[in-house]
């Protein structure tokens, strides 16, 4: 056994452009059955549950999860398993999409039957309009391939990118359909990094109560560095009596005030502090408050209400813990 490299690229290549024509084939014959299926689709009080045995199963499982991650639900039941108590799973107001490339899968074929007495609707994917599968169907999606893209014909190659290609667009066409937005595909992926982008909130991330370093205007420069040192957020807020934010306090600001040769024991924080300090809203994204402290190069943040009192401060640190940068 030995590998000519010029052969298998050769190989490769062909491979590749035997795929891309199934896939552009698809094109040219999408028609009425198309839009049919995704009506029963879009329509569906249950879920679409999606079947197939081999590498359609393989397949199947990866249309199913596209279609409930965009608004569709729905759900995977393996043919084998079916005809052995998973079938219970399957309900009238569901529609099934049962995919076969030759549409004579037997294990495809022993549950189909029971399917359509269930009541529920049934959608083929098949390349073969006149098989088992789609003379039992309500709408056939043609998913036939001139030949696979392996070289002895046999290995489903070309035919599982058709199916492939041919779920992704239906899932494409449904999304649409529903007026599916990048907020609701984030709902379906809170451990995404779109999620997190799109779900996570300041208040989820920021510090509150006491864990926020706030002084009031008075205190002394060493109980301002006190306040920083315990807090650990690299900055403090400072406060009226009432809670109103007056101004912060950073490690910044520290540098360059150590720099000008001041007596920092007879300061207040009043007098050191940046009035009008960049701040944000608790229920704003957090994304948001990644795009200020970039914006305005700086590491924290203060978190204020209506009222402009002091609700929480972050940093950072905070935002790369939760990964939202």
């Amino acid at each position: 056994m030995s590998l000519d490299p010029d052969h298998a690229l050769r190989l490769a290549r062909e491979a590749l452009d035997i795929e891309a024509d199934a896939v552009r084939g698809l094109k040219q014959r999408l028609g009425a059955g198309f839009t049919q299926a995704l009506a029963l689709m879009l329509d569906v009080r249950g879920r679409v549950v999606v079947m197939g045995m081999g590498k359609s199963g393989h397949v199947g499982r990866k249309i199913a999860a596209t279609l409930a991650s965009t608004g569709t639900p729905a759900m995977f039941v393996h043919p084998a398993e079916a005809s052995h108590g998973d079938l219970g799973m399957i309900k009238p107001v569901d529609v099934v999409l049962a995919i076969s490339n030759s549409g004579e899968s037997e294990e495809l074929n022993v549950v189909v039957p029971l399917v359509r007495r269930l009541g529920a609707p049934l959608i083929a994917m098949t390349g073969h309009a006149d098989s088992t599968l789609a003379r039992h169907a309500d709408v056939v999606l043609d998913s036939g391939v001139e030949k696979e893209a392996c070289p002895l014909n046999l290995a489903p190659t070309a035919s599982t990118t058709a199916q492939l290609a041919l779920g992704d667009a239906l899932a494409v066409a449904l999304l649409d359909a529903r007026g599916f937005k990048a907020e609701d595909f984030a709902r379906s992926h809170p451990g995404g990094a779109l999620g997190r982008r799109l779900l996570t909130r300041v208040q989820d991330l920021m510090r509150s109560g006491a864990d926020a370093p706030r002084v009031g205007p008075d205190a002394s420069f060493a109980e301002l560095m006190r306040e920083m040192t315990h807090k650990g957020l690299g900055a403090s807020a400072v406060t009226d009596a009432q809670g109103r934010l007056l101004g912060i306090f950073t490690d910044g600001d520290l540098r360059r005030l150590v720099e000008t040769g001041r007596d920092l024991r007879a300061l207040t924080a009043g007098q050191v502090m940046h009035a009008q300090p960049r701040t944000i809203g608790a229920g704003a994204l957090a994304a948001m408050a990644a795009e200020q402290m970039e914006l305005h190069r700086i590491t924290v943040l203060l978190v204020t209400d209506e009222a402009g009192q002091l609700v929480g401060a972050l940093n950072t640190n905070d935002l790369m813990r939760a990964k939202v940068i």
